[in-house]
């Protein structure tokens, strides 16, 4: 009799799906155009200005006005599209492609619930996530317990990717810093929107794997306290790109010749070295801890082949008071199977809220 371990079994799943993605010629490399020359050094600076020498003190989340239209309605639930100027910092504006300017969301939500009885989750995208059905597919079952749904959708994803980019594959380590700010610009008004346009009782913001390091971000430097669920994500880019399987899908010679320009004998090692440094920006135990650590849930993999184990409780160990839930499976079978428990600590995290007062 054959014995299988399960565990391991996951885990090599991950390494086929690793290698079929991102070792074969079937698309082009991370970063293939290179470092991003002065806009890299551009974010590098926006993104250390997002820590506020005084706790507390970061800036305020940018009003919008999303324009709406509804896709369908029911009798119990509404979808509706909106899309919205991006509220980024105008240099950083001018940095991203011109694709990438309005930001559009999917907002579905129950009818005839008031608002202040209502929650409202933001979901953001993973790797690869192009659309919006598989984070409305993960927060639809959710209409039953009063929480709203709004997903989305990344720059340099959908249609805010750039025409010369190839499906995920961002052109160069510039993009990555780029889409992470932006994201978490946007992320925050629109839970400024929900909170003080739309009227919604609680709030909260969750993703998976890329997604999720962004949430813990909103989170972080949300003035209010949300709700944030991380699910499948490393507490930093670094992991993804250097350590785990995504690194066998990065440029790494690009990069080199890149850097060769101003220094000829830089070596590979060399490289790695530099995409350390600069990836330790998105690294979220350097963040402030969330206004309310009790209602983050982190939700990992037990054999995760794209996120180790240390990784995810080096932010526990950052955010006292914040909980790991741990499910059995890979990467690529935790995101396919453990829907029901991203939902579970959906609600959880939630429930961990205070309700806002009412309006009169």
């Amino acid at each position: 009799m054959v014995t299988i371990n399960i565990g391991m079994l996951h885990y090599v799943i991950d390494h086929i799906y690793g290698a079929f993605m991102h070792r074969t010629k079937i698309s082009p490399q991370f970063f293939s155009r290179g470092w991003g020359g002065s806009k890299l050094e551009l974010l590098e600076r926006m993104i250390k200005n997002l820590f506020p020498e005084v706790e507390g003190q970061n800036s305020p989340p940018s009003l919008i006005q999303p324009t709406w239209r509804t896709v369908w309605e029911t009798r119990n639930a509404c979808l509706r599209e909106g899309v919205f100027r991006t509220t980024c910092d105008e240099q950083l504006i001018s940095a991203m492609p011109p694709e990438s300017h309005t930001a559009r969301v999917a907002f579905l939500a129950p009818k005839h619930v008031p608002p202040h009885k209502m929650a409202c989750v933001v979901h953001l995208a993973g790797t690869g996530d192009h659309s919006f059905d598989r984070r409305l597919h993960l927060g639809g079952p959710l209409l039953k317990e009063n929480i709203a749904t709004m997903v989305l959708e990344s720059p340099f994803y959908g249609r805010r990717r750039p025409m010369m980019q190839h499906g995920s594959k961002l052109l160069c380590v510039s993009d990555l810093l780029l889409l992470g700010r932006a994201t978490i610009d946007e992320t925050r008004s629109l839970l400024h929107w929900l909170d003080y346009e739309a009227g919604f009782g609680k709030m909260g913001v969750c993703g998976l794997s890329m997604g999720g390091v962004h949430a813990a971000m909103v989170g972080s430097l949300h003035p209010t306290p949300v709700a944030t669920l991380p699910f499948l994500s490393p507490h930093s880019a670094v992991v993804a790109f250097c350590e785990g399987i995504l690194r066998y899908g990065t440029a790494w010679e690009a990069l080199r010749e890149d850097l060769a320009v101003q220094k000829p004998a830089m070596t590979l090692e060399d490289v790695r070295e530099r995409m350390r440094n600069v990836l330790s920006l998105t690294d979220v135990t350097r963040f402030p801890i969330p206004k309310n650590p009790n209602a983050v849930i982190f939700v990992a993999a037990t054999d995760d082949g794209y996120i180790p184990k240390h990784s995810v409780l080096e932010l526990q160990k950052a955010w006292p008071g914040s909980e790991v839930r741990w499910v059995t499976g890979g990467h690529v079978s935790s995101f396919l199977l453990h829907n029901d428990e991203f939902r579970r600590a959906i609600v959880d995290g939630l429930n961990r809220l205070e309700w806002k007062e009412p309006p009169f």
